[in-house]
């Protein structure tokens, strides 16, 4: 047996860092793949609050955002679909941290778009209705009534 073949065998686990490495970031890697999947699409973990109006499959459904959700990237994971958004403004309220506040007189701005009643009820796990935020109708400046996600009080 030559002497380069035997140390490899005898060399312990922990005298091997690039594969410790790899591996480590392998099991990072998996470990937040199966975290995303599990908050934002799988149909595991989150149920509305009882008693929480049914999304009405009849009607066509307009969201306005006005964070996270501006970035189309973010929408293509939580949707399934970057929408075609248009900008918008919401007026009479200011953007303070992850919620609106009402402000006589200030706009905030943002973008709307049009989803289906299974984008909108991922937009519903993803904001996690009843229990870090509420859907409210509102009408945007232009006049559009657009579903407004709204933090609980804390």
């Amino acid at each position: 047996m030559d002497t380069q073949t035997s140390n490899s065998i005898a060399r312990p686990w922990y005298r091997r860092p690039a594969r410790l490495v790899l591996a480590g970031l392998t099991a990072l890697i998996l470990v937040a793949a199966f975290y995303l999947w599990f908050v934002l699409l799988s149909p595991f973990g989150h149920q509305p609050p009882e008693g929480y109006p049914a999304i009405d499959p009849t009607r066509e459904h307009k969201v306005f955002v006005y964070g996270t959700l501006r970035n189309p990237l973010v929408r293509l994971v939580v949707m399934g679909s970057m929408g075609d958004p248009r900008p918008a403004t919401l007026p009479g309220y200011r953007k303070q941290g992850l919620d609106l506040a009402v402000e006589p007189g200030s706009a905030t701005e943002g973008l709307v778009f049009i989803v289906t009643v299974e984008q909108l009820r991922r937009l519903d796990r993803y904001e996690r209705i009843g229990i870090r935020y509420e859907r409210f109708e509102y009408t945007l400046e232009d006049g559009t009534r657009a579903w407004v996600y709204r933090r609980l009080p804390e």
